[in-house]
Order: structure tokens, then sequence, then C-alpha cells
């Protein structure tokens, strides 16, 4: 599965973006699509997960603020961020995961919030 990420740039704090990922390639076998997160000096970290039937997962920092969508007839998966804060500058990556757990990753795309 190829992923191709979006939406990505600087905002201020209290801003909104939308992080958009297409799939390609053999996406009958994808469950599973997320969008993780690495900041500089940190492990990357789940931001956001939904699966094939709808059902999402969310990490506590981001709930309330962000959501996740996902069309599987366009094989797209969307990340609506608001109430951006600087602690959300990261590099933010689009990964699908298939029913065997094997996954893919896209290529990130930076995400910016100043203060």
């Amino acid at each position: 599965v190829q992923l191709q990420a979006s939406g990505g740039g600087l905002v201020q704090a209290g801003g909104s973006l939308r992080l958009s990922c297409a799939a390609s390639g053999s996406i009958f076998s994808i469950n599973y699509m997320g969008w993780y997160r690495q900041a500089p000096g940190k492990q990357r970290e789940l931001v956001a997960g939904i699966n094939k039937l709808g059902m999402t997962n969310y990490a506590s920092s981001v709930l309330g603020r962000f959501t996740i969508s996902r069309d599987n007839a366009k094989n797209t998966v969307d990340l609506q961020m608001n109430s951006l804060k600087p602690e959300d500058t990261a590099i933010y990556y689009c990964n699908a995961q298939n029913y065997i757990g094997s996954q893919d990753w896209g290529q990130g795309t930076q995400v910016t919030v100043s203060s």
C-alpha cells in the first residue's frame, strides 16, 4: 500500500489544519488507518485511528480537538485538527494496517503550531 499525505503547514495556536491521506495499491487489504506523529527528540506516537467499520480511537492529548474520518470508497483518511497547541508540533505520518498486522507508512507532513 502506498500512502500520500498532505495538508501540513504552519498555524498559530488555536488555529486549525486538516491532514489528508490517500491510499493506493492493495487497498482491499486495509483494515485500520491512522495518524501518528513524532516531535523532535520524542518517540512516534499514535494520534488517532479508525478501522474499516468506522470505530475510532484517539490519544488523550487530542481528544475533543482532533477528529479522524475515513472514506472507504475514496480510500482516504483525514484528520481535522482544531484548537491546535504548540505541543502539537510534529511530523505527522499516515499509517495503514492490514488484517494480518503488517503496516505501511506515508512520507510524513510537518505541522508547526506557533505560540
